[in-house]
């Protein structure tokens, strides 16, 4: 008999499965859900100067942020603008409205996430984020790059 009484595997995997049912319920109204999200959040925060440097911190294939990007701007999320620096390039850039969705949307994702971490004490819920924002960065290292070809 195998003891996975340490195995954080097991326990990952269950909590990741509860993250995107309880996230995506959250998310209903975002173009691309989850990584729709996470590149609206991206533009918001202004740190890509680039599609391509966007896709590459979300995580997702370039040719794949090209179509996530079409439908965020269509919804009207999202403008693809000259970037100062280099005017062959596009910075992804939020409207007004994009903000709105965005704040609106890290109020819900927070919401389903105290949901799935109802087992834990606000305090432990904290330090749980806390250990996960200091585990991801070495955690990203592991994982295979996205296309990057320009």
């Amino acid at each position: 008999m195998i003891d996975r009484t340490d195995d954080i595997g097991m326990s990952l995997a269950v909590l990741m499965r509860a993250y995107h049912l309880t996230v995506a319920a959250a998310l209903d109204g975002i173009p691309g859900g989850w990584r729709g999200y996470q590149t609206l959040a991206a533009a918001v925060r202004g740190d890509q100067p680039t599609q391509l440097a966007m896709a590459v911190c979300v995580g997702i294939d370039r040719t794949v942020m090209t179509y996530l990007i079409d439908e965020l701007a269509a919804a009207g999320l999202v403008e693809r603008q000259l970037n100062p620096a280099d005017r062959r390039q596009r910075k992804i850039v939020p409207t007004p409205a994009g903000r709105r969705a965005c704040r609106d949307a890290q109020r819900r994702v927070r919401e389903a996430e105290d949901r799935l971490l109802a087992g834990l004490d606000d305090g432990e819920r904290e330090a749980f984020r806390a250990l996960l924002r200091r585990a991801a960065p070495a955690a990203r290292e592991l994982l295979p790059a996205p296309a990057q070809v320009p």
